[in-house]
This record gives C-alpha cells, sequence and structure tokens, in this order.
C-alpha cells in the first residue's frame, strides 16, 4: 500500500469514511444492525409508518436494496411489515418498540466509534459539515442537492 501521507486529502477522506464504517457497522452486527439499516429505522422513527417503496425513496436505494435491510431487520425484530389497508400491493413498514431500543443503542455505538482516536471531534464534525454542505451546495444534481436540507436562516 503507498504512504498515506502523500495521499490526497480527497483519499484520505474516503478512506476514513470506509473505515468509520466497518468500525460502525462491527459494533451493530452484535445486535443484528447494518449502518444501512439504522438509517432506515431513524427515518421510521422521525416519520413513521411507510412504504417500502417510500422508505427507499427517502434514504435514496432501490426498492430491491431496501428490501434486503428490512428482510434482515425484521428476522431481528427490529421491524414490522404489514399489508397496507389502502393497498393491498404494499406493505407497511413499522419500527417496533424492539427496534427503538435497538436504534437508541445504535446511536450511543455511533458516538463511540471516533472514542480512543486521538482526534477533536467537535472540531473534525465542523470541518465534516463545512465540506458536505459547500459540496452539495456547489452540485447542480438532484440526488446530490437531496442529501443535504437547505439550512434555514
Amino acid at each position: 500500500m503507498p504512504d498515506m501521507e502523500r495521499w490526497p486529502t480527497v483519499r484520505l477522506l474516503s478512506t476514513a469514511a470506509r473505515v468509520v464504517e466497518l468500525a460502525w457497522n462491527e459494533k451493530l452486527s452484535s445486535m443484528g444492525l447494518t449502518h444501512a439499516g439504522v438509517i432506515a429505522m431513524e427515518v421510521l422513527a422521525v416519520k413513521g409508518a411507510l412504504s417500502q417503496a417510500a422508505l427507499a425513496q427517502i434514504v435514496r436505494v432501490q426498492a430491491q436494496t431496501m428490501g434486503k435491510t428490512l428482510a434482515r431487520l425484521e428476522s431481528h425484530g427490529h421491524i414490522s411489515r404489514e399489508r397496507s389497508q389502502t393497498d393491498r400491493r404494499s406493505h407497511l413498514v413499522t419500527l417496533t418498540r424492539a427496534g427503538a431500543v435497538a436504534l437508541a443503542r445504535a446511536v450511543e455505538l455511533e458516538r463511540d466509534v471516533l472514542g480512543p482516536v486521538p482526534v477533536d471531534t467537535g472540531r473534525l464534525r465542523q470541518e465534516l459539515l463545512t465540506v458536505v454542505r459547500d459540496l452539495a451546495g456547489r452540485n447542480s444534481s438532484q440526488a446530490m442537492r437531496g442529501i443535504v436540507k437547505p439550512e434555514r436562516p
């Protein structure tokens, strides 16, 4: 592997993101969760029951991909799926009580991922917010702009 000291900042940032996600997924796996599952559960916690298609659209993944994530969550009791009363072709996805407990624990684990790293996480967070907001604001693609909601004055 080439010397990381010579890597461009973008490569370091990309590698750091992958390493952090792997470390977080290792912690989550004991609860039957993944990063993708936590994101889906966070949306359900805020929005309430949603169809699989609506949930996939909100988190910007294909419905088939969301289906795999939901199957894993359902097998661990984190979500439930029931046939919609208004559209018998679709199922409503709901966060279970056990899912809400698991989500709270996952949020704690997420905070702990960078705990042992000797870095000012508050400063790092502010710098990352600047990078994400600035790049998303400059990009003209709808997908990129949709990642970050504009700040309200």
